[in-house]
């Protein structure tokens, strides 16, 4: 059988659908660009970014999700959860009615000893809340009652790469959408210059983990899904800008010629990925002025600038991206994306963290003030935490001053802000060690359960027909968004 009739009629009846919408949406943004040539306002809505029929379920608490992913886990005993009794346990074995036979990682299972580290920081209770936060994080315990810190989060993931695979898609297993990629698909985005989906993944001096792409990428959904990751250093987005000698007219007459070709092949073949390379094209030629605005940071105050702190200025650092995250919400992007590497400390911890902490503390705080003096937090989610938690012992050698943490899948702590979340509260409590769960205890999916609900998804109705099954974010099992703080 001819190739070509046999992918036709293997065609599901969701392809031929999003096909046909694909095309009205090409022929919308035909009509986009013939106003913009001839000076005509853009219509108020394009098909740039739709939504999908039917969502919002209903009406959504926010907008936009800016997600700060701190890659390879902070420890919980050293930033948020203080344990104070553990003081008393100094280099003592943590007790077997603590651990009680819980798996740990081949980097300790062969330790003789499980000696106890107590958290060489101090901590304070923040705002009028109380919030405990350690003295590591100055800035942050300045918006303590602007968020809820939920103590008790979960996961099954054990080492890095699959607990991060499981944080941003639902799943260890990789090839399923990310979170992003699941919003940008159901709700599209207000942006027509920019992306829905944006990635930064800012530099640091010693990045002890690896970034995998699917940590950002559409998986099983259309790669037009992808998050679009704006680079540190050099052009944010490669092969934006025209090569020398061709004009924006050029380029835009070569975009048209391509963009009938691919229309032809669609028409004959119906690949979806198809439309995608067209909509793909035509975003990195509106990119080509609308990155060089988000960038241009002469616009801002001294007093802003300042407040992100000494490196908002500088491309590639935590502040840069996360000035330009705000920047990004403002332009009507729909989710943001910051991954910092670097907190994977089985040794030599207390000096680790503490630089880590001095790279993004400031300007995590700073977005948060920025957010709320423009009065964009009670529109926009802020999400911030790690893959997993630290144990309780150490790994390694233990002194007073110096320690290490292996990984520790049982508890660690997260914070949520801004829009659909209370402020001001504390969720979740731990045991004297940080080692289990001792009150209402919160699984990664339910954290995506809840910041879908947030953003006026119902989980259990939001799904894609995926190799016989119906999949979605939040996994097979039954989980429900964590009430208790929800605004």
């Amino acid at each position: 059988m001819d190739p070509a009739l046999e992918y036709h009629l293997c065609q599901s009846r969701r392809q031929f659908f999003q096909g046909a919408g694909l095309k009205v949406g090409g022929i919308a943004l035909a009509q986009l660009l013939s106003n913009q040539a001839l000076g005509q306002e853009a219509p108020a809505r394009t098909d740039i970014h739709p939504a999908l029929p039917g969502l919002p379920h209903f009406a959504p608490k926010a907008k936009n999700l800016i997600y700060l992913h701190m890659n390879g886990a902070p420890a919980q005993h050293d930033l948020f959860d203080h344990k104070p009794q553990m003081g008393r346990f100094f280099d003592k074995e943590l007790p077997d009615s603590v651990r009680n036979g819980q798996r740990i990682t081949t980097m300790t299972s062969g330790q003789k000893r499980f000696p106890v580290a107590p958290s060489r920081f101090a901590f304070e209770r923040c705002g009028q809340a109380g919030i405990l936060m350690s003295e590591l994080v100055p800035h942050m315990k300045g918006i303590a009652d602007e968020i809820t810190m939920i103590k008790s989060v979960h996961t099954e993931a054990i080492n890095h790469d699959p607990a991060c695979t499981f944080v941003m898609t639902g799943s260890e297993v990789p090839g399923r959408p990310s979170l992003g990629s699941w919003l940008s698909y159901g709700l599209g985005s207000e942006s027509q210059n920019l992306p829905a989906f944006v990635v930064f993944t800012p530099t640091v001096k010693n990045p002890s983990q690896a970034l995998f792409s699917r940590m950002w990428t559409s998986g099983f959904l259309p790669s037009k899904y992808d998050g679009v990751k704006l680079r540190s250093a050099g052009d944010p987005v490669l092969y934006v800008k025209n090569p020398p000698g061709v004009s924006s007219g050029d380029r835009r007459t070569m975009l048209d010629a391509l963009g009938e070709l691919n229309e032809k092949a669609f028409e004959r073949f119906g690949d979806p990925e198809t439309q995608t390379r067209i909509a793909q094209y035509e975003m990195a030629f509106r990119m080509q002025s609308s990155v060089p605005e988000l960038t241009d940071l002469k616009g801002e105050s001294k007093a802003t600038l300042e407040m992100y702190g000494p490196n908002s200025q500088k491309p590639g650092s935590f502040a840069h991206s996360a000035l330009l995250t705000r920047r990004l919400i403002e332009r009507g992007v729909r989710v943001v994306q910051i991954l910092h590497r670097g907190w994977d400390q089985h040794g030599n911890l207390p000096k680790e963290i503490r630089n880590q902490c001095l790279d993004v503390d400031q300007p995590t705080a700073a977005l948060i003030k920025d957010l709320k003096e423009r009065g964009m937090l009670e529109d926009t989610l802020v999400v911030f935490g790690g893959e997993f938690g630290r144990t309780a012992y150490c790994q390694g050698k233990l002194t007073r001053e110096s320690y290490g943490r292996d990984h520790h899948p049982r508890n660690f702590c997260m914070w949520m802000a801004g829009g659909g979340i209370k402020s001001g509260m504390t969720y979740g409590e731990t045991d004297d060690f940080s080692y289990n769960v001792a009150e209402n205890p919160v699984h990664l999916n339910e954290l995506n359960a809840t910041i879908l609900h947030c953003m006026g998804i119902d989980h259990s109705r939001f799904t894609v027909r995926h190799q016989g099954l119906d999949q979605r974010l939040t996994g097979v099992e039954q989980v429900h968004p964590v009430t208790p703080i929800l605004a």
